[in-house]
């Protein structure tokens, strides 16, 4: 082989290598810039594209919000709006009564007589009178037998707190923990300064568990209630237990709504609490859910909308199936709304809803072949039996907003607290919660509930039951 022939080879060769090299970096940019191009995707996520909390927003992405054009009102009540007033107090609740009289003519001087008037202008002023706490000393006396010398100690009536704490303070401590979200420190301080009760950290904790435990055997049977209700909103978020992660469970429906924090959020741990597969499950598409019967299940369209959204945010044929799904959903939630505010009929948003189903699940289904959104349009298409279940069953609503709504309050009580430091902590606030939800859902009063559960518990009493009788 002659030299031009070996250095021909040579730079074939040395050719070949180089391309080989190049053909690895543009993979590898192609697969860096696909990287890049996710990681600013996920860096533009906010609460209206994705299941962030709006909490979670940076500033700049609140500002980014659409805002709704000025309307050109001024602030404050408008014309015609229906004004609010205090209203009095029915004399029943009336402590202390006192008439006045003027003592003078306001145009002459001349005095009045004190004349009774049938139509007098009534001025409540409610105040607090000074808190003296009810202390009960029990003297519990030793006697002596006179015919056999042994010593008997008195006890004290059935029903006496074994503590120092009676059921009216015991059921305020829970409800200044559970439902105003009060530090326990604070709770003492409060304690010590408004009801001049001294107590120890320990003994509120103590005073949790007493609570806690009164009201479980009720909280039990309103979970049965829930499994039985033919519509029930199941959600979750996170909770902390001394650091450790735990997975917070809410279970809503009209008239109960029940917590469980778990120790993670797995689908045999939902089952175990879920025990009874009845009615209808309205939920995200998570696959902790697959034991529920797709056709007995509806997929909430909020976090629909918002995986649309995010599709948006994409370029090219992803972000084009993204903007169409969400004209769409938008269309079909405004006509849900024109449905709950009487200007549409049933069976006119049926009509509209069939057509709309056949274009939303074209769309997904052309999302199943783009890149970077096929997986999840064709989960979304995996649950289409549960996507449509709201526009023929009354009663059944196209989001999960209920149960989000019941987690708010837990979410900002974990933010103030930081969870449990206890297994007993954790039951204390799923029991104390459920019972809150529950009673502001019935319009009943939370601290005459507690107190009455605890009153009976100290007697070997069921708690009052969770659930309103006929």
């Amino acid at each position: 082989m002659s030299s031009l022939e070996e250095r021909l080879a040579k730079l074939e060769r040395l050719v070949g290598a180089q391309q080989a090299i190049i053909e690895a970096k543009d993979a590898e940019i192609a697969r860096l810039r696909a990287r890049v191009e996710e990681l600013e995707r996920r860096l533009g996520e906010n609460s209206s594209n994705s299941s962030k909390p709006p909490s979670s927003d940076s500033p700049a992405a609140r500002e980014s919000r659409p805002k709704d054009p000025p309307s050109g009102r001024r602030r404050g009540g408008q014309r015609g709006h229906k004004g609010h007033r205090r209203t009095l107090l029915p004399a029943t609740q009336v402590t202390h009564r006192q008439d006045c009289f003027p003592s003078a003519c306001r145009r002459c001087g001349d005095e009045l007589p004190r004349v009774p008037d049938p139509d007098p202008v009534v001025h409540q002023v409610i105040d607090v009178p000074p808190i003296k706490p009810d202390v009960r000393q029990f003297d519990c006396h030793n006697v002596t037998c006179p015919g056999c010398g042994a010593t008997t100690c008195g006890t004290p009536p059935a029903g006496t707190p074994a503590g120092m704490l009676g059921p009216g303070v015991l059921s305020l401590i829970a409800l200044l923990v559970a439902e105003c979200h009060v530090s326990r420190r604070k709770v003492q301080a409060l304690l010590l300064h408004v009801l001049g009760i001294r107590v120890s950290l320990g003994t509120l904790s103590e005073s949790e568990e007493i609570v806690s435990d009164a009201v479980a055997a009720a909280v039990e049977q309103a979970r049965l209630h829930a499994l039985s209700e033919r519509i029930k909103h199941v959600d979750a978020t996170t909770w902390s237990c001394a650091g450790a992660y735990r997975c917070l469970w809410t279970m809503a429906t009209a008239a109960v709504t029940i917590f469980f924090i778990a120790t993670d959020g797995t689908k045999a741990r939902l089952q175990t609490w879920m025990s009874k597969v009845r009615g209808v499950l309205v939920t995200d598409r998570g696959t902790q859910f697959g034991f529920w019967a797709m056709e007995r299940r509806q997929i909430c369209w909020a976090h629909l909308m918002r995986r649309f959204a995010s599709y948006a945010t994409r370029g090219g044929d992803a972000g084009r199936v993204g903007d169409h799904l969400l004209v769409w959903t938008r269309l079909l939630f405004h006509n849900w709304h024109r449905v709950r505010d009487g200007t549409m009929t049933r069976r006119e948003f049926r009509d509209l809803a069939a057509r709309l189903r056949v274009v939303v699940e074209r769309l997904l289904e052309e999302g199943a072949r783009v890149p970077g959104i096929a997986g999840s349009c064709a989960d979304i298409l995996e649950h289409r039996a549960a996507l449509w279940r709201f526009v023929g069953d009354r009663g059944v609503e196209p989001t999960n907003n209920h149960a989000e709504r019941e987690l708010r309050g837990f979410v900002l009580w974990r933010k103030g607290c930081y969870g449990s430091q206890s297994e007993r902590g954790i039951t204390f606030a799923a029991n104390l919660k459920s019972v809150v939800h529950t009673c502001r859902k019935q319009g009943r009063p939370v601290l005459p509930y507690l107190t009455a559960a605890v009153h009976a518990a100290f007697r070997g009493r069921a708690a009052p039951s969770l659930l309103l009788t006929p």
